[in-house]
């Protein structure tokens, strides 16, 4: 029986991991444990705790690691303490890990210095800011790596990996966008309240490296949205520095009837009504990652995603006012063209699965070596 951790502290790493999850559960020999902390157990984001209770997994733990003085060096030593005191307790063969969070460091941390192995879901990627410097810091203290697409397993073993610890799976949130489990739009419309026949997305996250920045961006972020006309979701952001500037901002927009504002709403909701909106804008990988493969227009503000992979039809603009009123003027009549998927084909939990069945896996060494290219 191997026992396997998986990590969670945001609603978008969960919407990542609960297919792998769930297909473990399923099966014989594997005795799976779900530590949540971070964004899920904060009212204020929506206390996503609840939707991950839905799910009724088998062992569930929880852990707060954040208060509201806490910045993310206090956070990420916070959520070691906690996860190595639960980690000593249940001694797993493997910690799953996913992207580019504080809490998925502290877990490759823990994995690491405790000679558990660790595995990362979509590493080798580019993001910008502090967040890349965070993946790859985890890439390199995991020993196990499932990515998106070749180019990823490329970048790895640029940075020393070994082949035969990358394991190229896509990215399993594909399997839940073309699943056939979607919830129907006049069900997530009737659930959440959403009046509108016609509305366009709004996620907006802070910037760490500009946080400084981030209430004047916010500002004008706001500002261009109130002077546009079209009926607006908006999501609030996540929260790294800066994100109590945007939430603070939002309260421009309450009252106002063309606005219908969520701290967070349920994964496969969320994906139903970004497929039938009108278009996203923001600074969210939801607009560069799964937007295209709907042939969602796409306007994305700022430098938050400017190393990961562009589409040529994406609108790029700055944070000023002028620069996203511009962009939403002319949004409407902006033709997109569905993207083919560069992030596998829906089968990632299968893919996972098959990997961890192997036993060639279990001899993976917990000495890393660095490969020279």
């Amino acid at each position: 029986m191997k026992k396997i951790l998986f990590l969670t502290g945001t609603r978008a790493d969960f919407g990542k991991i609960k297919s792998l999850i769930q297909i473990l559960e399923e099966k014989q020999g594997f005795e799976v444990f779900v530590f949540v902390t971070g964004m899920h157990l904060q009212k204020e984001y929506g206390y996503t705790l609840i939707e991950i209770e839905r799910c009724n997994f088998k062992n569930l733990h929880t852990f707060e690691n954040h208060t509201h003085e806490t910045t993310m060096d206090l956070t990420l030593a916070k959520t070691i303490e906690g996860l190595s005191a639960f980690v000593k307790n249940i001694n797993p063969d493997l910690i799953v890990v996913h992207g580019d969070r504080v809490e998925t460091l502290a877990g490759a941390i823990v994995g690491s210095l405790n000679n558990i192995l660790v595995a990362h879901i979509e590493g080798g990627e580019v993001s910008g800011t502090v967040d890349e410097l965070i993946r790859h810091s985890v890439s390199k203290l995991s020993h196990i790596h499932f990515v998106s697409n070749e180019e990823a397993s490329k970048r790895l073993m640029q940075m020393g990996e070994i082949q035969s610890s990358i394991f190229t799976i896509g990215s399993p949130d594909i399997d839940i966008m073309f699943s056939d489990k979607l919830p129907h739009l006049e069900k997530v419309k009737q659930y959440y309240e959403i009046l509108f026949d016609n509305y366009a997305i709004v996620m907006f996250h802070p910037v760490t490296t500009e946080a400084n920045e981030m209430q004047q961006y916010a500002t004008n972020f706001t500002a261009a949205l109130l002077e546009d006309n079209h009926n607006y979701v908006v999501i609030y952001p996540n929260n790294d520095l800066g994100s109590q500037y945007i939430i603070e901002s939002y309260k421009e927009l309450k009252g106002n009837s063309r606005f219908r504002i969520f701290p967070s709403l349920r994964f496969e909701y969320f994906l139903t009504l970004l497929q039938h909106s009108q278009f996203i804008i923001g600074n969210s990988s939801a607009g560069i990652r799964e937007a295209p493969y709907y042939g969602i227009p796409i306007i994305n503000i700022g430098t938050r995603q400017q190393n990961r992979a562009i589409h040529a039809d994406i609108i790029n603009v700055d944070y000023t006012t002028e620069s996203i009123a511009n962009a939403l003027q002319i949004i409407d009549t902006h033709k997109v063209t569905k993207t083919e998927s560069d992030f596998g084909q829906g089968n990632s939990a299968q893919l996972f699965l098959e990997s961890i069945e192997n036993a060639a896996i279990w001899d993976v060494n917990h000495q890393k070596q660095f490969r020279d290219i």
